[in-house]
């Protein structure tokens, strides 16, 4: 009881103002203070700047009558608990004064000082009761609609405000846009300093989209590091553009978390509604496709959305489900690309290349299914299957007193920075006998280049294993020989858009010179791709490129023609003395 401080009684009948006072006042072990008001109009007043614990109310004053009383009472102060007093006693009154808010209900001449007081006390409780209940509910009603992560908006929410921006779109003759955002990379982030970290990155990311955008805009968290952006009444699609760029330039920009300082890029699809879709799935669908060629095309961009993406859209989801039943349909094949030595002609190791035989589509191009393997994460239980064949094939031609050689073997980045690689290397290594210094890694200059510490660290414990590494495209990536010293690597590839312009005598020319010196300097050995002419062969062993591929030698054969290769040589014309 002592929570009850003061008590507003709204009351015009002094004989029942004393009363009630009296009744108060009997518990002496606390103060409660009285104020007592006539009129509702006083009450309402008093109500608008001052706070109360419970209101005792009469329904029948001289300015409002009834329930009208109880309305006007919970209308200026709906939180606050109230309790009918009147002298009628009629149980549909009493009913409707629940319904209308009230918390109980008294008669006059039948309440005494501990009913009294008990049933102020039970109509605060019942309020708070109330109140925690109607708070939950909307909690779980916010919860419902929005991430729980960023507070924005969920795809729910989001799917509404879409419908209802086309409504208000169609009346004022305007158009609306929908983005659709994905950052680059964040999965790496994730895996390399943990969700924790990767989850704060997220909430700065959704505080600077929020600021990119007005405030009759939207975004929502789609779910993982995809958001989706609604801009209401745009005059032109143009528009969209300039808000694109500038989420783009915002996302950019240094992430401050914890104690690190981090960098992240996005790829966004635009559509635009009427043309692109007259629904909210229809526009979300159509900028999500229109991501994903912003994401082929460089990344770090957007895209505008055009039917012919659609068809794309429908290749990639169908490749997508033809890999996913590829391995266990035994539709994978793995051909091999002889390197030569330069100096002798003979072969002295092999590239294990992928190939994929669709049972209705026929041979399926490499450029076309590894980037939606590598997206779609197809590429570790793929590529994981490709390292154990190359290895098995490398142990059974040395069984059958074929020359010992060289497997290389190509690593993506998502595989080398997959927590089990390491484990399921050496693991294929153990089970197909092969000798470990007789397996070469090939890593891109992209993949060694991200979060270096980590790199050398792996980069240091394939060498104690024997493991060799070859920088493969060396050249198209960060163009810099200055991390070879840093990194335990064994040799580079020269990519072969810099041979193909050996015979134009070139700036490409003076890169291979460049790239050979550098490298036989540091130790490394250096191999060209891609060598198809003799013009190419001639150039690259007098400037003493140590081995060479491509179709000048051989194309990628099956295992039974390497065979033949390992075992009799090159034919002529190839090598050329």
């Amino acid at each position: 009881m002592n929570s009850i401080k003061r008590v507003l009684l709204i009351e015009d009948n002094p004989g029942d103002v004393y009363l009630l006072r009296q009744m108060l006042s009997e518990n002496s072990s606390f103060k409660t203070e009285l104020i007592n008001l006539t009129y509702m109009s006083e009450a309402e007043a008093y109500l608008a700047v001052s706070a109360v614990d419970v209101i005792l109310l009469d329904l029948g004053l001289p300015d409002v009558q009834g329930l009208d009383a109880i309305r006007r009472a919970h209308a200026v102060a709906p939180g606050i608990p109230l309790v009918v007093l009147t002298g009628l006693d009629d149980e549909s009154v009493a009913v409707q004064a629940l319904q209308q808010g009230a918390q109980d209900y008294l008669i006059k001449g039948q309440i005494e000082a501990r009913g009294l007081l008990r049933a102020l006390r039970y109509a605060i409780e019942r309020k708070k009761m109330q109140s925690s209940a109607l708070a939950m509910a909307q909690q779980m009603a916010h919860s419902a609609e929005h991430d729980f992560l960023t507070g924005l908006p969920n795809r729910m929410l989001l799917n509404d405000r879409i419908s209802q921006a086309i409504a208000l779109a169609t009346r004022h003759a305007k158009k609306i846009a929908v983005l659709f955002l994905d950052l680059d990379g964040f999965k790496h982030i994730n895996d390399s300093l943990g969700h924790p970290i990767g989850d704060m990155l997220l909430q700065s990311i959704a505080e600077r989209l929020v600021k990119c955008l007005r405030g009759s805009d939207s975004v929502s968290r789609q779910g993982g590091d995809e958001f989706v952006i609604l801009l209401l009444e745009i005059d032109r699609a143009e528009d969209a553009a300039v808000t694109a760029r500038r989420i783009l330039q915002a996302v950019a920009q240094s992430h401050a978390i914890g104690q690190h300082v981090l960098h992240v890029t996005a790829s966004i699809g635009i559509s635009v509604y009427p043309t692109d879709g007259l629904d909210a799935d229809t526009l979300i669908k159509n900028a999500d496709t229109a991501m994903y060629q912003a994401k082929e095309n460089g990344r770090r961009s957007f895209r505008f959305f055009k039917p012919v993406m659609n068809v794309r859209a429908v290749e990639r989801q169908s490749i997508e489900e033809g890999l996913r039943r590829a391995l266990e349909r035994h539709e994978f094949a793995v051909y091999y690309q002889p390197k030569v030595n330069l100096m002798t002609g003979a072969i002295t190791g092999a590239e294990a290349l992928l190939r994929w035989t669709h049972p209705t589509q026929g041979a399926i191009a490499p450029a076309q299914f590894i980037p939606v393997a590598e997206d779609s994460g197809l590429i570790l239980p793929i590529g994981a299957w490709v390292l154990r064949e190359a290895c098995a094939q490398a142990r059974s031609w040395l069984d059958a007193g074929l020359p010992a050689l060289t497997m290389a073997v190509n690593v993506s980045a998502m595989e080398f920075r997959d927590d089990g690689f390491l484990d399921r290397l050496f693991a294929i290594v153990g089970e197909t006998g092969i000798d470990p210094g007789s397996l070469e890694l090939e890593l891109t200059e992209s993949v060694l280049m991200k979060h270096a510490p980590l790199t050398a660290i792996i980069l240091q414990t394939l060498r104690e294993r024997g493991i060799r590494v070859a920088i493969d495209d060396f050249g198209t990536g960060y163009s810099s020989l200055s991390y070879l010293r840093k990194f335990p690597v064994d040799a580079v590839k020269i990519d072969q858009s810099f041979v193909r312009q050996i015979s134009s005598a070139g700036e490409d020319t003076t890169i291979v010179k460049a790239v050979i010196g550098m490298a036989r300097g540091l130790k490394l050995r250096v191999i060209a791709e891609g060598v198809e002419t003799l013009a190419e062969l001639a150039f690259l062993r007098a400037y003493r490129c140590d081995e060479a591929q491509g179709y000048y030698f051989s194309r990628p054969v099956p295992p039974e023609q390497f065979a033949v290769l390992l075992r009799n040589g090159i034919p002529e014309p190839s090598v050329v003395a």
